[in-house]
């Protein structure tokens, strides 16, 4: 059950890794243009996305380090530690907007001119390169590989926005177009950011996954013909993909043997796992005249 999430995470460590090399990459040309072109727009960007790249390394580290297997300090595996890097990116875009949005709104009030024919040029450029990165990304189901693509997916339409400013400057004098836009980009960046960062926190504060309903999860075993009742259920995430639980289940006196239980055990699993992709399942089996162990059931 294991394997298929595993395969999962270094598939996202080397997606990530193809975009940290990127955006870094496309910093250093970035910069370059910046200085050529005379752009303060592009300068601005180049810090922006330098930026991305520190914290597209920090989910490159994280992410690889969540690959780990279980150790005695951590007997679930380093599955959150991805968590850890979705959170600094996700830091590191609330920085980088409010950033934007500070550079923006002096240049609606002043604006200023730029080589606008250079700034199309280097737009087309970033918008092939983050374009690529986000493909890359695209079909990631870690909420890092989300985080990170919405990075990249910010410098994409930003690179949009100053390609459509560019044209339109060529042919009319508007230069606040650019920062209109630039307010715009990070108002929607920001919008998903604390979606992300909600979600973030759900996880680590061991919420019920999203796309699962324990309720739904208590209807479908208590329907098994094999359990009477269940009075405990509890149902977690590692990540956001590795889905844990634990349940007590109620079973006939008639049933309650090695042979029977263990049986019981094994097809409740493999039910869980094929109807809810639950992977790591903890069940503890009582008999109806039997009293539960526990003092917090439910």
């Amino acid at each position: 059950m294991g394997h298929h999430h595993n395969h999962g995470h270094h598939h996202a460590t080397g997606n990530i890794k193809v975009a940290f090399f990127l955006n870094l990459a496309f910093t250093i040309i970035e910069i370059i243009g910046g200085f050529l072109t005379n752009s303060l727009a592009i300068m601005s960007d180049a810090v922006h996305d330098l930026g991305d790249s520190l914290s597209l390394g920090l989910s490159w580290y994280f992410q690889n380090l969540s690959n780990k297997k279980a150790t005695k300090n951590f007997s679930y595996g380093y599955g959150r530690f991805s968590l850890l890097g979705a959170i600094i990116n996700s830091i590191v875009l609330i920085i980088g907007s409010i950033f934007i949005i500070s550079e923006a709104i002096p240049r609606i009030i002043s604006p200023e001119v730029s080589d606008a024919k250079g700034m199309m040029w280097l737009a087309i450029l970033g918008i092939i390169v983050n374009g690529a990165a986000v493909l890359k990304l695209k079909k990631g189901s870690s909420i890092n590989e989300k985080v990170v693509s919405l990075h990249l997916l910010e410098d994409v339409l930003g690179w949009v926005a100053v390609f459509i400013a560019s044209i339109i400057m060529q042919f009319w004098d508007v230069p606040v177009l650019d920062p209109i836009l630039s307010l715009l980009i990070a108002g929607y960046v920001l919008f998903n950011v604390f979606k992300n960062i909600k979600e973030s926190f759900q996880i680590i504060l061991q919420g019920t996954p999203a796309k699962i309903s324990a309720n739904e999860i208590k209807k479908f075993v208590t329907d098994l013909d094999e359990v009477t009742a269940i009075h405990d259920c509890h149902v977690w995430t590692m990540d956001g993909e590795f889905h844990i639980a634990t349940i007590h289940l109620i079973i006939k006196d008639e049933d309650f043997n090695w042979q029977k239980s263990k049986e019981i055990k094994v097809k409740v699993k493999k039910l869980l796992y094929d109807q809810f992709q639950l992977e790591h399942i903890t069940l503890e089996l009582e008999s109806i005249s039997e009293d539960c162990a526990y003092i917090n059931c439910n």
